[in-house]
């Protein structure tokens, strides 16, 4: 969704909670999603890394329903890229996600301690353990907006359809009136839904030492916001609410963080490390330029875990808070079966679109799409020649090889202003900022997507990760696979996977539901003890797990 909550000023929206919530946060005006649509916009946030820069960037890697395409596969990330949950786990926090994932190369088992419909920071076994939890609320995901979809059928529509503001881009009929009313009906109930949350939140007593953010995937659910580059699909709805009473080293001891908001955001909380002071922010705004690609260091910079390298964003709040940049830059490719490539910049004023494909029109084949009653209506007009103005502009049959458009004069980016003589130098300046952003990340939108699984997956094979060994750490042999070994004494051994950039797990435990930690250094082993391990590479399939049962040495 976009910000449309009467916290950012939108007055036909009803959400209590989240107006309350936004009285107790920073909320952030200028903040954008990397991608206008889910899958590449979590594959992005989750990785800390741009879609475009691991492969990630198609939507969706396992469309498989043209056969012409080359997928289905999974996108293999470079070897370094790990989920930042996964860098909170080796830190001590307990993760959880309810219940949406789609990253585009897989769910590797060693991000979540509890992943599904039930997760919860309630299910960690020590309570006073620090946690990182999600709750995914798609209440307002496109499906739910359809006029065939479950979760609306019987249900009368609330919202006053003659009180929408219809944007000038859309014909202004009844069916798109009411798909805009059932849109802020949606928003309502998951309004309802934050709220329960934040009384779990209460109920706990966590409230007071619990970081909570609110967000959204990309823009509104509707045609020409969801997996478009205007700010309908790019701007959303940030705010971070601090703990009740500070969040540092004098304070109680901090046990919760994460995130919550409308169709796949989250919810939760995590502990800090060190001493990061946030409550004279409660009840702020910034106008800054976010990006989303700043959730992951943002989140490890607060939870006090070190941020690695190769995150291209930025700390938003805290001591480790970066200034903002000049451009957020966003990104659209392949939509399920149509190819596109566009690239976007955005600074505080301007909005610029490039179209590597302007030969193809601007609503294209999208069979998923094409269940929106807006969109019907939208196709309906145009075959009885009844489009005509700013309504018929999204109907074109090809597209300017640049957009640009000033955002505080044209807020629903309707004017091109990329052939006007006076914006010459904006046009420059933004061009230039889009094709240094693509070098500098090594984009691989400009690699045929055939090309790009051939590396990823030689052969059109999905690759697999290599068979764990569980070796004494002293042991000068070169590492085998014994099912057993007998020990006189406490002893240490690793795990060794000789796929490079694997993530491994391990338990004692026996059973298809055994707890799988993370492994991150040596385990100290007593005898008898039976241990069990397996890895993951992003991408690659899941390796055969090792056995190993250890005896007592007679």
């Amino acid at each position: 969704m976009s910000p449309h909550l009467g916290a950012y000023s939108d007055a036909l929206a009803r959400t209590p909670v989240l107006d309350r919530f936004a009285r107790e946060s920073i909320r952030y005006t200028n903040a954008f999603t990397t991608a206008p649509v889910c899958a590449p916009s979590r594959a992005a946030i989750i990785t800390g890394m741009y879609q475009t820069a691991i492969g990630a960037h198609h939507m969706r890697t396992t469309e498989d329903r043209v056969p012409e395409l080359p997928g289905p596969y999974l996108a293999v990330p470079p070897f370094y890229v790990k989920a930042f949950p996964e860098y909170l786990r080796t830190a001590g926090y307990y993760t959880s996600n309810r219940a949406k994932t789609d990253y585009q190369f897989g769910v590797p088992f060693t991000i979540w301690d509890d992943l599904g419909r039930t997760a919860h920071w309630r299910h960690r076994p020590d309570p006073s353990q620090p946690f990182f939890s999600v709750f995914n609320l798609e209440v307002t995901h496109e499906s739910q907006i359809f006029p065939a979809s479950p979760a609306r059928k019987g249900k009368p529509l609330v919202t006053d359809r003659a009180k929408i503001d219809v944007p000038p881009y859309y014909p202004d009929t009844p069916a798109v009136r009411e798909e805009l009313a059932r849109m802020y009906d949606n928003i309502a109930d998951m309004d309802g839904q934050v709220g329960e949350i934040l009384k779990q939140l209460d109920d706990d007593g966590l409230a007071e030492n619990t970081i909570v953010f609110y967000w959204s995937d990309h823009g509104d659910g509707v045609p020409r916001a969801k997996r478009s580059l205007y700010d309908s699909g790019l701007h959303v709805p940030l705010m971070i609410r601090p703990p009740s009473q500070g969040f540092g080293e004098t304070g109680p001891p901090s046990q919760g963080f994460g995130e919550t908001g409308p169709p796949s955001r989250g919810f939760g909380g995590i502990g800090s490390r060190g001493a990061v002071d946030l409550a004279g922010l409660k009840g702020s705004v910034s106008d800054e330029l976010v990006s989303f690609i700043d959730l992951a260091p943002t989140v490890l910079a607060l939870a006090g875990v070190e941020i690695p390298t190769h995150l291209q964003g930025r700390v938003l709040v805290g001591p480790k808070a970066a200034p903002p940049p000049e451009f957020v830059f966003g990104a659209r490719d392949r939509m399920d079966i149509e190819y596109d490539m566009m690239r976007s910049a955005r600074d505080a004023r301007y909005l610029y679109v490039r179209n590597f494909a302007s030969e193809l029109p601007y609503a294209g084949h999208i069979i998923y799409r094409n269940q929106s009653a807006i969109m019907q209506e939208w196709f309906r007009l145009q075959a009885e020649g009844k489009l005509s103005g700013t309504a018929a502009l999204w109907m074109r049959t090809s597209r300017p090889a640049e957009e640009l458009f000033d955002t505080k004069e044209d807020p629903h980016q309707i004017r091109n202003l990329a052939e006007e003589p006076a914006h010459r130098a904006t046009l420059e300046r933004m061009r230039k900022a889009v094709v240094d952003w693509m070098t500098r990340i090594g984009d691989q939108g400009l690699i045929n997507e055939a090309e790009m699984i051939q590396r990823m997956w030689p052969g059109g094979v999905q690759p697999e990760t290599a068979q764990p060994y569980i070796v004494p750490r002293r042991s000068t042999d070169a590492p085998a696979r014994q099912d057993s070994m007998a020990i006189t004494a406490p002893t240490e051994v690793v795990i060794y996977v000789p796929t490079q950039g694997a993530s491994i797990g391990y338990t004692t435990e026996d059973g298809a539901t055994a707890k799988w930690r993370l492994y991150t250094g040596p385990i100290l082993v007593k005898s008898p003890m039976t241990l069990r391990a397996k890895a993951i590479r992003y991408g690659y399939k899941e390796s055969a797990e090792t056995r190993i049962v250890f005896t007592k040495h007679p």
